[in-house]
């Protein structure tokens, strides 16, 4: 009798553009994580890192509003990866903030609790993606 593995491979949605979107994209990525052994393993630093990441991609694209915004949600090698996909130009930047600045902070916490992060090109052309790493807590 063969046994095959029933891991969820990559999950993708696109979404609307829009602040009221980022608890259905933390409920995707809850429900992903819940197919795998170790989700639980990865919810809360994941749900955190996707709101920033959505969130950014709401507030920062200079995308036309019909524009929607993909995510993506893969685990390889114990890694969880997450991707948010925009069709904007800009590109996320790593800034030092002061102790009274009441928004930017962003991006440094991405930096401290993933594993990796990084921006890309997106295929084609039109956008880009933000992509991080998370491991799997202790």
């Amino acid at each position: 009798m063969l046994k095959t593995c029933c891991r969820p491979s990559t999950f993708v949605a696109r979404l609307a553009s829009c602040t009221e979107f980022t608890p259905h994209a933390r409920h995707l990525l809850r429900a992903y994580l819940s197919g795998l052994p170790s989700g639980p393993r990865y919810s809360d630093i994941a749900e955190f890192l996707l709101d920033e990441l959505f969130a950014n991609a709401v507030q920062h694209s200079d995308a036309p509003d019909d524009r929607h915004i993909e995510v993506r949600f893969a685990l390889t090698n114990d890694l969880l990866r997450i991707e948010v996909h925009d069709a904007g130009t800009g590109r996320p930047t790593l800034r030092p903030s002061k102790p009274d600045d009441e928004r930017g902070r962003g991006l440094v916490l991405v930096n401290e609790l993933a594993e990796r992060w990084g921006c890309c090109p997106r295929v084609g052309g039109i956008g880009k993606f933000v992509w991080v790493t998370i491991a799997p807590a202790a």
